[in-house]
């Protein structure tokens, strides 16, 4: 990937180059005006001498320098104009070189004489100077939509344990070195592919790729430490789905509350499961924020975004698209979740959709308030997050509300 690139200028001219200077229109060797051009170098000129012998021709051109009081920069024939010598002479510095053009203009020994003009490729500008230096940021539509780097300034998850209970991950990306605090894995011989899973990594990189680090993405809360513990496995292998089962969830989700997770992000979904849901009270029971996808091929989202306590993330709608209406069973916020760039396995980057990806912003946006106040309950991140609902869809996922709510002024203005 490649940003925009910057607007260049160049000097096409015999070789010689120097800084622009903008000006009006400068009048041709015949004294006419021309049209306006954007720039020229300034004190050099352009000048062809008639067709003639090396000798002769270069013998004209030292008595031009000597005539017109210049300084010869450089000189060649032009091959494809029948070998038609082009000397680039400097002027001395506050002398007119339109004027000096002129008075050339009727020398019989010259046939063009010229500024030498500067011209530019029609790229366009830059974009905007952005907050962050990572260099594929202007492609993350949740950095802009999030107002992030307003929100970062106030916090970055700094220290928010965060768990996230999927695939595997690259452990080694390199948005994502030195991000994972801890690694469990309860798939059988699920490390043959850990690192080279897709969808943890994704998740990982949304929620707490490096800012600011001259390299690829910026995270939701790039200060957080991820938990990564895989309970799923690609199916098919090497793709984005996968699949995970009771055992190896209920091991990880054990797993994540031993190790005092404060976030804990289940990026799947699947039917009601007794013995999950009992795991799930007790992460709630120790204050950790669940955050879970909406599954909205399910008529209450599917569990655990189901389960009460749980706070479920949905994808916001593609452009076109109608909002999903609120309601008991939908998600109670929805937040980016189509074309979301993230890290990918072997050190790249992609573009991934669906709630999966909606969650991990959320996930992201508590760590942002648990750093400011550790204490929150479950209950009251939801009620940060959610705010209070003011039509008939779910409230979009605003980091910068969020930490309003929390401080009772705005904070990123």
């Amino acid at each position: 990937m490649r940003r925009p690139g910057l607007l260049l200028l160049t000097a096409l001219v015999c070789g010689c180059a120097s800084s622009t200077v903008t000006t009006s229109a400068p009048p041709t060797a015949d004294g006419t005006s021309a049209p306006a051009v954007s720039s020229y170098t300034p004190d050099q000129l352009l000048v062809l001498l008639t067709p003639a012998p090396p000798a002769v021709w270069q013998r004209a051109s030292y008595e031009l320098a000597s005539d017109y009081q210049l300084r010869q920069l450089g000189a060649w024939t032009v091959g494809s104009i029948d070998d038609t010598p082009c000397v680039v002479y400097q002027a001395p510095t506050g002398r007119d070189v339109h004027q000096i053009v002129r008075h050339m203009a009727q020398d019989p020994r010259v046939v063009v004489a010229e500024p030498v003009h500067r011209f530019k490729v029609l790229a366009e500008p830059a974009p905007k100077q952005s907050s962050y230096n990572d260099p594929y940021v202007d492609l993350q539509k949740g950095v802009e939509e999030l107002s992030l780097a307003a929100a970062q300034r106030v916090a970055t998850g700094r220290g928010v344990k965060v768990g996230i209970i999927d695939t595997g991950m690259e452990l080694d990306h390199p948005d994502l070195r030195g991000r994972i605090a801890g690694v469990g894995n309860y798939v059988d011989k699920g490390e043959r592919s850990f690192t080279s899973d897709v969808h943890g990594t994704a998740v990982a990189g949304i929620l707490a790729a490096g800012a600011n680090n001259s390299v690829g993405i910026v995270g939701v809360a790039p200060g957080a430490l991820l938990y990564a513990f895989k309970a799923c496995w690609q199916d098919p292998p090497a793709s984005r789905q996968a699949v995970c089962d009771s055992y190896t969830l209920a091991r990880a989700v054990d797993a994540a509350i031993g190790a005092g997770v404060r976030v804990l992000n289940l990026s799947l979904s699947g039917p009601p499961d007794p013995f999950l849901s009992k795991l799930i009270g007790a992460a709630l029971a120790k204050r950790t924020v669940v955050i879970a996808a909406y599954d909205a091929a399910q008529p209450d989202g599917g569990f655990p975004a189901s389960r009460e306590g749980v706070i479920a993330v949905g994808a916001e709608p593609r452009p076109g698209e109608p909002p999903a209406a609120a309601s008991r069973a939908g998600p109670a916020v929805v937040g980016p979740g189509v074309d979301v760039l993230s890290t990918a396995p072997a050190g790249s980057y992609d573009f991934f959709s669906g709630s999966s990806f909606a969650a991990a912003h959320a996930a992201g946006v508590t760590a942002l308030l648990l750093e400011k106040r550790p204490e929150l309950t479950p209950a009251e991140v939801r009620k940060l997050l959610v705010g209070t609902p003011s039509g008939p869809a779910p409230p979009r996922l605003d980091p910068c509300a969020a930490l309003a709510r929390l401080e009772g002024h705005p904070v990123c203005g």
